[in-house]
């Protein structure tokens, strides 16, 4: 089977749309079925329910990426994934039978342990399927399935609330991801290594490529070095991963979890509003993967070191994100609005799958999706506490301060870059 890391990463990027369209569901839905559960509650106290289910969910979703760092590391890409999207889809049906804040929180908890697996799990099989030059862009492909799913989950579940109960469109999408299980099984039979399926060229052409080899003075090869979680966490290189996914991931989670809201409670859009312009921001965030995945293979194809190129992509998505989140404390008309958001996001996903690849850069082996892991928690814990303060800094109606603490994390993101990670390469055991 020809290019079969292609169909792997593939997959993998429609088990993210998967996830977005799952996860998505609740926000879409909520500004409407919130009312039918709680009928007594005013607008202002359902948008503080509906911060509480978030902040579980994101809470959870922070544990299950270290959790599922290490399973993934445990059990191998294959059987990781099937455990995280067989409970995740089964937790999405599960959101049928909730009958307010308690079985809400209880079944998003479930959903946000499951759902986390997905990106430690796509670290840790772009880092197993492609060579070092070809990650940033599969990691692109792969980020690419969040905005697709994004651009499809809003209008689909927009649509599928004009013909169904909300109830039903939560087995409906749910059983999407039992069904994305079949072709997994079937495809991904091991590791590329030991494959029955890939050719020899292929094979050879992944193995030979994957390390960003460090030399010594003399030009031989140094050993591929795999830490131990203490001593993973002893390195400044770790820190500097773990920081810049913290600063920068809130700000996709800001517009995941508000954007529908942000639409109806400002611009006071209807079901089918959203329908119309509830999708444009995640084509910015679609185009800014490819984006960031092109130019990263661009440059390294034209002799940048790793470093170099990782550096400049990353600071140039955070670049565009600044001055856009600035923006749009003020944009005058809904069409302004999501036009900037998609800005944002575009520069955000530029970004995102450059700081994705770093631990298969620093790293190898074991311990790449335990740093993956770590990285996805603090990312969550961080996205949380902003999420939780969105309704009192909202308070007045006004998202000016939560747009200028976006552009403070955009800035923060890229100097954990620069100064903690010096020189990105494979790093050496401690003497």
């Amino acid at each position: 089977m020809k290019n079969l890391r292609w169909w792997v990463i593939a997959l993998v990027a429609l088990a993210t749309v998967i996830n977005y369209i799952d996860r998505q569901s609740l926000s879409v839905l909520w500004p409407f079925m919130g009312k039918e559960i709680y009928p007594n509650k005013t607008d202002a106290e359902l948008k503080e329910v509906y911060g509480i289910i978030s902040i579980v969910f994101l809470f959870s979703y922070a544990f299950g990426q270290a959790i599922f760092g290490k399973v993934f590391d445990w059990v191998g890409t294959r059987i990781g994934f099937v455990l995280s999207i067989g409970i995740w889809s089964v937790a999405t049906v599960l959101h049928a039978f909730a009958q307010g804040i308690l079985t809400f929180s209880v079944f998003r908890a479930i959903l946000g342990v499951s759902e986390a697996g997905n990106w430690p799990g796509a670290a840790k099989a772009n880092a197993e399927w492609f060579p070092t030059k070809e990650r940033a862009l599969a990691q692109g492909i792969f980020n690419s399935g969040a905005a697709i799913g994004g651009i499809i989950s809003i209008p689909l579940i927009a649509y599928l609330a004009l013909f169904f109960s909300w109830k039903a469109i939560f087995v409906i999408v749910g059983c999407t991801g039992l069904l994305w299980l079949i072709p997994w099984i079937i495809v991904v039979k091991s590791p590329p290594g030991s494959h029955p399926w890939i050719t020899d060229e292929e094979r050879e052409y992944i193995l030979t490529g994957q390390r960003n080899e460090a030399t010594n003075a003399d030009g031989s090869a140094i050993a591929e070095y795999t830490p131990t979680t203490g001593q993973l966490l002893s390195h400044k290189q770790s820190w500097g991963v773990i920081i810049a996914t913290a600063a920068i991931d809130p700000i996709w989670w800001l517009f995941i979890v508000w954007i529908p809201t942000y639409l109806v409670e400002v611009y006071a859009m209807d079901v089918k509003g959203l329908a119309i312009y509830g999708w444009v921001p995640y084509v910015g965030a679609m185009l800014g993967a490819w984006f960031g995945g092109l130019l990263a293979q661009n440059r390294l194809g034209a002799g940048w070191s790793v470093n170099k190129a990782r550096k400049l992509v990353i600071t140039l998505g955070c670049l565009i994100m600044l001055p856009a989140l600035l923006m749009l404390s003020n944009p005058n008309s809904e069409v302004a609005a999501v036009l900037i958001m998609a800005t944002i996001l575009f520069g955000f996903q530029t970004a995102i799958g450059n700081v994705q690849t770093l631990p298969s850069d620093l790293f190898g082996g074991k311990s790449v999706g335990t740093l993956a892991g770590f990285a996805g928690m603090a990312a969550k814990l961080a996205a949380g506490l902003l999420i939780y303060a969105v309704p009192s800094l909202t308070a007045d109606g006004s998202y000016t301060v939560v747009f200028v603490i976006g552009a403070a994390l955009a800035i923060i993101a890229a100097l954990s870059i620069w100064v903690l990670c010096p020189k990105i390469e494979p790093v050496e055991a401690k003497r």
